[in-house]
């Protein structure tokens, strides 16, 4: 069982990733709308599709894995 702190820092890492593939998926539908389809709005929700889709991918394969340390190093004794 994950302690509170880990569970909300699981939560901000999930929560930031989701807001930032978003972002981009959405950036790059607006730009693949604008040059390539004619102003169409198709690509916009697929790029923010793609965007939420990975993120969603990503959040749960960190709330299922619950051994993983994120970006610290563990000394050996």
């Amino acid at each position: 069982m994950a302690s509170e702190g880990e569970l909300g820092r699981k939560w901000d890492r999930c929560l930031a990733d989701s807001a930032v593939k978003l972002g981009a998926g959405f950036g790059l539908g607006i730009v693949f709308s604008v040059t390539f389809f004619k102003r169409r709005t198709w690509p916009i929700a697929f790029g923010s599709g793609m965007g939420l889709g990975m993120a969603y991918s990503n959040c749960q394969h960190d709330f299922q894995s619950p051994y993983l340390l994120h970006g610290k190093f563990v000394k050996e004794q």
